[in-house]
């Protein structure tokens, strides 16, 4: 039985941005990798959750050159909380972008060094106009943070 759990964050208003929540979903589920994955919004997060985890994957749409409101709601509510319980957790981002998604990139990397979270990649940045490839890309991340959880790579 799984003893690792992965927290998937994904803030998902469209039919695509819940294309991108299944994919991580469904990525992180792989039959050869044995965790506990966790699939919820940014308004249905609390701090227990990500206490609870070893992990945390976070889609988020580009929003104003930032991240969406409800994400930054997540960070709000969270932050504290976590603070001193969460350091150095393996963390992954994936950005729905209309625009360049440096903003939100950018907004996200102050946040979770003030946590002290550990990136395993750059920041995923799905920009432009809607592509199926979206899907895989997200997919290819949750799996690679899943598998390295379970391995104690992360």
């Amino acid at each position: 039985m799984a003893s690792k759990t992965l927290l998937i964050v994904a803030h998902a208003p469209s039919p695509n941005t819940k294309k991108l929540a299944q994919a991580a979903y469904d990525g992180a589920n792989h039959p050869d990798i044995d965790i506990n994955v966790i699939l919820k919004s940014p308004q249905d997060t609390q701090p227990e959750d990500v206490l609870a985890a070893d992990a945390l994957l976070l889609g988020t749409t580009e929003n104003l050159a930032y991240m969406a409101g409800l994400t930054k709601d997540f960070f709000d509510r969270c932050y504290y909380p976590v603070l001193e319980k969460k350091q150095g957790m393996p963390f992954a981002l994936y950005i729905r972008a209309g625009h360049d998604g440096t903003g939100t990139k950018l907004a996200m990397k102050t946040i979770t060094t003030g946590l002290r979270w550990e990136w395993i990649q750059e920041a995923l940045i799905l920009q432009g106009d809607w592509q199926e490839a979206f899907t895989e890309q997200v997919k290819e991340l949750a799996m690679t943070l899943a598998a390295g959880v379970e391995a104690g790579i992360y």
